[in-house]
């Protein structure tokens, strides 16, 4: 944990250095964005909404790790984990660079979408947005063993994944700073492979 942590702190600092200029760039079709993203525009709402989704991917697979003695599983939790932090590091340190905060009252997820997220009947469990697991079912995945674990821990986070790529193509679409755009292209890449790999690893599994 320390360790995936550390990676986090310095994925900030680096996200700091870079991503200044970054601010500045857009491409021939954003000419008219300002400089730097406001509170409600899509750079900032991904930003966010990313960073939320991230922090349960990583969640789980910490769970999932303490949960099996399959090299595989935990080979693919620690990759998803590692990773996951390290972009959300980059993503709240470039809110702070932009100086807007990093929660927004009044404001639905997903909102810079087009779409709402869960609105008010209680966040289906906490699934704040699309693909995220319940609290409920993070809660059997604390609780299961083995192979149960596994195949908890894939579904899940296959559908974590799906929610996270029509997120991530969207800012693809609506974001204005590259580097993010760029960030955000590399999550759809590497989320629709990992899905893939998922597929496999529950079908050895005859799940």
């Amino acid at each position: 944990m320390n360790r995936t942590q550390g990676a986090a702190v310095t994925a900030v600092a680096l996200a700091v250095l870079f991503a200044g200029g970054a601010v500045t760039v857009a491409s021939a079709d954003r000419d008219e964005a300002p400089a730097t993203p406001v509170s409600a525009s899509a750079d900032a709402g991904f930003a966010r909404d990313m960073a939320v989704h991230h922090q349960q991917a990583v969640e789980m697979s910490f769970i999932v790790r303490d949960r099996t003695e399959d090299e595989a599983v935990r080979r693919l939790a620690y990759d998803i984990a590692n990773t996951q932090a390290n972009q959300r590091g980059m993503m709240l340190g470039w809110l702070d660079l932009w100086g807007l905060p990093k929660n927004e009252s009044g404001v639905e997820p997903m909102a810079w979408m087009g779409m709402g997220g869960s609105g008010d009947d209680g966040a289906l469990d906490g699934a704040v947005m699309p693909g995220m697991a319940t609290k409920t079912q993070i809660e059997e995945l604390r609780k299961a063993d083995g192979r149960e674990a596994e195949v908890l821990y894939l579904k899940l986070m296959t559908e974590h994944h799906r929610g996270g790529v029509h997120m991530a193509e969207a800012c693809v679409q609506k974001c204005t700073v590259d580097t993010e755009r760029a960030l955000a292209q590399g999550m759809v890449d590497a989320q629709k492979s990992e899905m893939l790999l998922m597929a496999d690893m529950l079908k050895e599994r005859g799940a």
